[in-house]
């Protein structure tokens, strides 16, 4: 028996009510690995199976299948149909009831759930005990007499049908089915037909006509028949022709209907939940993919063009963060909605997870400049999506990014075509979000760059690559340094040195940045001891940490207190820098690490200053020691300059507020001159000083302070 499973981290993506409809659906139930390896079993499979409590089960069958089977052939065939086929119905089979050895019938429906690159994750379905009804199918060739009393002791309805005359006799139970009562339907094969859903009579002809012209065996059709209270019922007819004239023509077909709606139930639920994102209703990555081979075929097929979208919310996270997942939630939903009215007839829009969406525009004219064809839709889109959202009681804002691929223009395959988009989609967003961009070669080219540096990072610290240096930061007044910033170094043997604006990203994406920030903590922490010893007793290292550092758990946070205690450091010889984009990230563990490590002694520094969100109330609620002035400012500084009316600004708003300012990107003597008539404490720069290597720095300082 192959069935359906996941992982538990992908079981919790599984919304709680699908996972309680599961637990009680009246058949079995089942998810397993692609191995066989039995994860889990619903009440009705473990009944089915003789034992107490799913645990039970789980804990005696490892490879269900293997002892599953009465004949092994029916495990290599239900094996081929569902890796050729993706899913497998209506797959009888006699089988073993597992705690007790009984020998029982089976019906099995299962689904292949694939990944984005097309594996197998897990398979899911169903299984139904048809004992009795296999049974007495088995019993017509006897007589008619016999299976038609083994119908009836099985329990479903029986009907007797005069092909020739359309005359169609039901029993008591058939009636009962569908609401009747003995006399209220209409003694012929009309009486039904009519009740049949219109969608279902197609296929229900082919199956009879097969059966009539000897094609088949017997007749077996699953179709919907519309109930005395309207209601709409799901059976399984069987029949088998009994009698024929000289010619070979039906004369009289007996057969039976079995209520299967329960079991259709469960296979749409199942279906469902592979299918189906259940936030929003959406098809999710796995429906996407078959939609998107639909389209892609249906391209080829008229030589049109499609466009694949990726797009996600910016500064989602903040909304989850302040408001909670339960208004996060209802934002997802409403853009969702807005995204849908700016949908053709033929494309399709799916949920990835999280806040991610992709959008499929099919039909379109071969050949055409994706920035003209699309780009008022898009541009229509990302206005649509940074309205103003209406949570609860708070009005929300929020943007879109979004990445754009063209077949064939781009690529022909669907792996290639969700590759280019994704990094469009890391162009829109590293241009400064709120934007979209068209795929280009150079964005490959800059991806494989970016997987080059991600490998050869992963060995560069034991490599003895990495290096730190450090720049001095220069008391404005006395021109005393008693302050620095460490900063990292690749020197890659093959490609030299290498800038931290291109691997610093790198890390944070693939969570390097964690080790590399640890080592470089230590390197401070052992070179700050030593010049606190022989320069300054005061001196300080200022040392940058990245926001993923800042999401660790407490105990690794903490490490850093410890490791400075350990050393007979006081805290207040390092300083933490920080982004202004870290003060928008509200989550707790953020507040609470950062907070661990100023009540602990170390001083915050916000670096940057002036170029993101800063507002007064983000800056108290870190309680800032240091505000780093961005060089951007400094550049142009000039008497009566705007610029340098904002660095007093700047200076003037942190002294109130208690904190110290340093200025970045000081390279002249006109720039440091004006900084320090303005009150700015300290400067960083070239015209102070560069990067320098350990004993390189220290020597500079050695000459550079009065004796």
């Amino acid at each position: 028996m192959q069935t359906a499973g996941v992982a538990v981290k992908m079981l919790g993506m599984i919304a709680d009510p699908n996972t309680l409809l599961f637990d009680r659906l009246p058949i079995g139930a089942y998810r397993s690995t692609p191995t066989g390896r039995q994860l889990r079993a619903n009440a009705a499979l473990v009944r089915l199976n003789g034992y107490a409590s799913e645990e039970e089960m789980l804990a005696a069958t490892n490879d269900l299948e293997r002892g599953w089977y009465i004949h092994p052939g029916r495990r290599q065939l239900f094996k081929a149909l569902i890796e050729r086929d993706g899913q497998v119905t209506d797959f009888v089979s006699e089988v073993y009831r597992h705690k007790t050895r009984e020998r029982i019938w089976v019906r099995e429906t299962a689904y292949a759930v694939r990944d984005a690159q097309g594996q197998v994750v897990y398979y899911e379905g169903t299984v139904e005990d048809i004992t009795e009804r296999h049974l007495a199918a088995n019993a017509l060739s006897d007589s008619e007499t016999r299976w038609r009393l083994a119908l009836d002791a099985a329990g479903d309805g029986v009907w007797d049908w005069r092909v020739q005359t359309g005359e169609e006799f039901y029993s008591d139970r058939l009636l009962h089915m569908f609401g009747f009562k003995r006399g209220e339907l209409a003694h012929s094969v009309a009486a039904l037909d009519e009740r049949t859903h219109p969608d279902d009579l197609a296929q229900m002809a082919v199956d009879r006509e097969a059966h009539f012209s000897g094609r088949t065996s017997t007749y077996v059709n699953e179709h919907r028949v519309r109930c005395k209270d309207g209601s709409w019922k799901w059976v399984l007819s069987r029949g088998m022709v009994v009698s024929r004239d000289a010619q070979g023509q039906p004369l009289r077909m007996i057969g039976t209907h079995t209520d299967i709606t329960q079991r259709k139930h469960a296979e749409e639920l199942i279906w469902h939940q592979a299918h189906i994102d259940a936030l929003t209703g959406l098809p999710n990555r796995r429906m996407l993919r078959q939609r998107l081979n639909e389209a892609l075929a249906h391209a080829r097929q008229t030589e049109s063009a499609l466009a694949v979208v990726f797009m996600d919310l910016d500064n989602f996270k903040q909304v989850n963060d302040t408001l909670g997942h339960h208004e996060g939630d209802a934002l997802l939903v409403e853009a969702a909605h807005r995204i849908q009215q700016h949908m053709g007839r033929t494309d399709t829009l799916a949920r990835m997870g999280g806040d991610e969406f992709t959008l499929v525009l099919a039909g379109l004219p071969a050949g055409a400049d994706p920035v003209a064809l699309l780009g008022p839709r898009l541009d229509g889109l990302l206005d649509a999506l940074q309205q103003p959202y209406l949570l609860g009681q708070s009005e929300v804002f929020v943007s879109a990014s979004m990445g754009l691929a063209m077949y064939p223009a781009d690529a022909s395959q669907i792996e290639d075509l969700l590759r280019h988009a994704d990094q469009a989609l890391y162009a829109a967003k590293g241009a400064g979000r709120n934007r979209w961009c068209v795929f280009t070669p150079a964005m490959q080219a800059a991806a494989q760059w970016r997987a080059r540096l991600d490998a050869d990072l992963r060995t560069a610290l034991e490599a003895g690559q990495l290096s730190v240096v450090y720049q001095p930061i220069v008391n404005m007044l006395s021109g005393r340094v008693c302050k620095a910033e460490v900063l990292l170094r690749w020197h890659h043997p093959e490609l030299g040195a290498i800038s931290p604006a291109q691997f610093i990203p790198v890390a944070e994406t693939s969570g390097q940045i964690l080790a590399l920030g640890d080592w470089v903590f230590t390197q401070a922490a052992h070179q700050v001891r030593h010049w606190r010893s022989v320069l300054d007793a005061e001196f300080q290292v200022s040392v940058n940490k990245s926001p993923v550092q800042c999401h660790r758990s407490p105990a690794l946070s903490s490490r850093w207190v410890d490791e400075l205690a350990q050393m007979g450091l006081p805290c207040s010889s390092l300083c933490i820098e920080i982004t202004e984009g870290l003060l928008l990230d509200t989550h707790p563990d953020v507040t609470r690490h950062l907070g661990e490590l100023r009540a602990a002694g170390m001083t915050v520094s916000l670096d940057d200053f002036g170029t993101g969100y800063s507002s007064l109330t983000y800056l108290q609620k870190l309680d800032i020691d240091c505000l780093k002035i961005d060089q951007s400012f400094v550049r142009n500084l000039s008497p009566g300059s705007t610029d340098l009316t904002l660095c007093k600004a700047i200076i003037a708003m942190a002294h109130e507020l208690g904190m110290q300012v340093v200025a970045e990107g000081v390279e002249t003597e006109q720039q440091h001159q004006l900084l320090m008539e303005a009150g700015c404490d300290h400067g960083q720069g070239y015209w102070y000083g560069r990067p320098m290597p350990p004993a390189q720095f220290e020597a500079w300082v050695r000459a550079r302070q009065p004796a």
